[in-house]
């Protein structure tokens, strides 16, 4: 239990630091503590249900939240989760590893990509952000991801949307995705309730520390290099595991 409680808190932490449903680092981490993969991805999937909610919560009375924008993409979200435990039946341990893996290194490779923050945010059309939100929550939620390392790219450039602003609407889209894939995962057997509350509970001191830091004191610059290291690890402990 002390492990777990500690390993909540430090997702947590990451979370709301980073704007990221917490499973990027969640699952890599219940695979070292011996979990199988698919009940890493529904464990994962309960954390995200505790940290997107609260730390939304927090952005929101920081005034960094589209509420508007991401309800509509949310509610794609949602309905794509609701697919997220077919898919995860659908393949073998190994094969969630090694797309959970691409999916990683995406997220590494993007932290060195040029950000622009765009003054004025381009208006779209809502059926294409219902879309956007029913891919990014059918694949993240598959592999037990918030879906938000997408959907931040995705709000900055191509909607200039600023990158704070992206980041808290990111967060809140996993809201959508993650009650959504905690329906479908549970139906599909993949959830260890007793774990997963266990570690949502302990996270929620973590997402308000982390919230507090990105707000007040480390810059867009320190985040990215932290974010930086912490995928290398991930994406090295993956190349291991996988090969």
């Amino acid at each position: 239990m002390i492990e777990l409680i500690l390993l909540g808190a430090s997702v947590g932490l990451l979370s709301g630091l980073f704007g990221i449903g917490g499973g990027t680092i969640l699952v890599p981490l219940l695979l070292i503590l011996g979990y199988e993969t698919k009940i890493a991805i529904g464990i994962s999937v309960v954390q995200m249900v505790f940290s997107s909610i609260y730390g939304s919560y927090l952005n929101n009375k920081k005034g960094t939240l589209d509420v508007v924008m991401v309800v509509i993409i949310g509610l794609g979200g949602f309905c794509g989760a609701l697919l997220s435990g077919s898919i995860t039946s659908s393949f073998s341990d190994k094969t969630l590893e090694m797309v959970f893996f691409t999916f990683a290194t995406f997220a590494l490779l993007r932290l060195f990509m040029k950000t622009h923050d765009y003054k004025h945010e381009k208006k779209i059309n809502k059926a294409v952000l219902f879309v956007i939100g029913f891919v990014t929550g059918a694949i993240s939620m598959a592999i037990g991801v918030g879906g938000s390392l997408i959907l931040v790219p995705i709000l900055v450039g191509f909607l200039h949307v600023p990158l704070k602003k992206a980041t808290s609407a990111g967060l809140f889209f996993v809201v959508f995705s993650s009650v959504s894939g905690l329906i479908s995962h549970t139906l599909h057997g993949h959830v260890d309730y007793e774990s997963g509350i266990i570690i949502g509970l302990a996270s929620l001191v973590g997402v308000y520390t982390g919230v507090h830091l990105k707000h007040h004191i480390l810059n867009v610059s320190v985040q990215r290099k932290l974010l930086i290291v912490l995928y290398l690890i991930i994406v090295l402990y993956l190349l291991y595991r996988i090969f």
